[in-house]
C-alpha cells in the first residue's frame, strides 16, 4: 500500500510541474522502494510540498505613471493567484519620497513565505531596499527590471538585473529612422534622466549613429513629470511644443522621448502635424497609442496581437502608415510578468538565474511570437562584463498597410558602440 501511495505522489508532483512549465514533458513509471527509500521519498515529497508554498512580490509604478508595468504584474497575479503573488506600488513622486519607496519594497520581506521580489521599474532607492532585504532575508531573490540606478551599483545588490538594451537600441533606432528616410532625430528628455548612465550612454550612441548615417541629431528639453508640474504640466508642454518642433525640423524628423508620460501627447501631435516615431523608450502598442488615438481596448485586454492590430488600423486611418513603430508585445508588461515567471522557474529548479536563454523563455511566456536578442552588460569605463546584468530588446514593428518587422534583432551592432560613452 505504501509503495503504491508514493508512486501516486510522484506522478502527481510531476504532472503539476508539467502544467506549470509548458515546454516540460514528464513521464512516470511505478518503482519499487524498500523501507528506507520509502522514507526518503516521503521526506522529498514533504519538502516539495513546502517549496511550492512560497510567495512572490512585484513592485511597480502606478497605472498613471507606468501602466504597462502594472498590468504585467496584475497578469502574473491573475495567473497564479493573490494567495501566492503580492503586488505593491511605489510613489508617483518617487524622487521626493525615497524613504517611502525603500520601505514599500522592504515591507514585502516581512512575509515569511516571500522567496522573490521583483521591482519594475527599479527606480532610485531600489539598491538600498535590496541591501536591507539581503541583510534580514538573504534567501529572497531580488530582481530589478529596467533600473534607473547605475547598473554596476544595483548589480552589486540585486541577484539579477534586466534592462532594455540601451546600447544596441541606441544604434538600431537611428538605423531604422535612416531606413525609413528620416534626416533628423529629435531626442526629448530632462536632466534627471540624462544623469542616468543608461540614458547618457544611449544619447552618445545615438549621436554617433546619426553621424554614421548622415543625420542631424537634436536634443530638446521637457519638464520632468515627477517635479511640481506633475504629469499634466509635462504633457501640456509636449502638446504645445511638438507643432513648433515639426515646423522647425521638418516632417522627415523622427522623435524619441525618455519618459512614459511624454509619449501619449508626443504621438498625438506627430499624428496630427507629421514626423516619425520609431518606438517608445519602453516600447509597447499600449504605450501612448490608445490615448493618442482615442481607443478603447477593454475587449482586447491582455491579447497583444489584437491590441496591435487595432492600434495599427487606427494609425493607418490617421495617415501614419510607415511612420509609427513599436514592439509587438509590451516591454514593461513582459518585464513585470516575465521576471516574476523567471523567479518562479528558478525557485522551482527548472531554470538558472543568470542564464539568458532561461530569461528569454520566461519572457516568451508573455510574448509568445516575439523575437528577442540581448547580452550581458559591459561597463564602458572598466570593460568588465557583469554576469548578473542583462540587456535585452525585441524586434521593431513599423505599422502600415501592411506593417513590417524591421529585422532589428538580426542586425549586428558595430563593436565600437559598446564602448561609446
Amino acid at each position: 500500500m505504501m509503495k503504491k501511495f508514493v508512486s501516486l505522489l510522484l506522478a502527481g508532483a510531476m504532472v503539476f510541474s508539467a502544467a506549470c512549465v509548458p515546454a516540460f514533458a514528464a513521464s512516470v513509471e511505478t518503482i519499487e522502494l524498500d523501507d528506507e527509500e520509502e522514507t526518503e521519498g516521503e521526506e522529498t515529497e514533504e519538502a516539495a510540498e513546502v517549496s511550492e508554498d512560497y510567495h512572490i512580490g512585484i513592485v511597480t509604478g502606478s497605472v498613471s505613471q507606468s501602466e504597462d508595468d502594472r498590468r504585467g504584474a496584475e497578469a502574473f497575479q491573475e495567473k497564479y493567484g493573490e494567495d501566492r503573488v503580492t503586488l505593491a506600488i511605489y510613489p508617483d513622486n518617487f524622487t521626493e519620497e525615497l524613504e517611502t519607496t525603500i520601505q514599500t519594497i522592504v515591507n514585502l520581506s516581512d512575509d515569511p513565505e516571500m522567496k522573490a521580489i521583483i521591482v519594475n521599474q527599479a527606480i532610485p532607492g531600489t539598491t538600498e531596499a535590496f541591501r536591507q532585504i539581503k541583510e534580514r532575508r538573504p534567501d529572497i531573490i531580488c530582481i530589478a527590471g529596467e533600473s534607473h540606478e547605475d547598473l554596476p551599483e544595483i548589480g552589486s545588490a540585486a541577484d539579477l538585473v534586466c534592462n532594455n538594451d540601451f546600447v544596441a537600441r541606441g544604434y538600431l533606432i537611428i538605423r531604422t529612422a535612416h531606413e525609413l528616410g528620416c534626416d533628423t532625430f529629435v531626442h526629448i528628455s530632462f536632466p534627471r534622466h540624462l544623469s542616468y548612465e543608461t540614458m547618457s550612454r544611449r544619447v552618445a550612441i545615438m549621436k554617433a549613429a546619426c553621424e554614421e548615417f548622415g543625420m542631424e541629431f537634436v536634443m530638446e528639453s521637457a519638464p520632468d513629470p515627477t517635479t511640481d508640474v506633475g504629469v499634466p504640466g509635462a504633457q501640456a508642454y509636449i502638446l504645445e511644443h511638438v507643432p513648433e518642433w515639426v515646423e522647425k525640423y521638418g516632417t522627415n524628423s523622427a522623435y524619441f522621448c525618455t519618459n512614459d508620460a511624454h509619449t501619449e501627447p508626443l504621438l498625438k501631435q506627430l499624428l496630427e502635424y507629421g514626423g516619425y516615431f520609431i518606438e517608445a523608450d519602453l516600447p509597447s502598442p499600449l504605450m501612448g497609442y490608445p490615448g493618442a488615438l482615442g481607443l478603447d481596448l477593454t475587449e482586447e485586454a491582455g491579447d497583444f496581437e489584437k491590441i496591435l492590430a487595432k492600434v495599427e488600423e487606427a494609425v493607418v486611418e490617421k495617415g501614419g502608415a510607415g511612420r509609427f513603430g513599436t514592439w509587438a508585445y509590451s516591454y514593461g508588461y513582459t518585464v513585470s510578468a516575465g521576471l516574476a515567471q523567471h523567479a518562479m522557474n528558478v525557485i522551482d529548479g527548472v531554470s538558472e538565474l543568470d542564464d539568458i536563454d532561461d530569461i528569454a523563455k520566461a519572457y516568451q511566456e508573455f510574448s509568445p511570437k516575439a523575437e528577442w536578442n540581448g547580452s550581458n552588460y559591459t561597463n564602458a569605463d572598466t570593460g568588465v562584463k557583469m554576469d548578473n546584468v542583462f540587456l535585452v530588446y525585441q524586434d521593431t514593428y513599423i505599422m502600415g498597410d501592411p506593417g513590417k518587422y524591421m529585422g532589428s534583432t538580426a542586425v549586428e551592432v558595430p563593436e565600437k558602440y559598446f564602448t561609446t560613452k
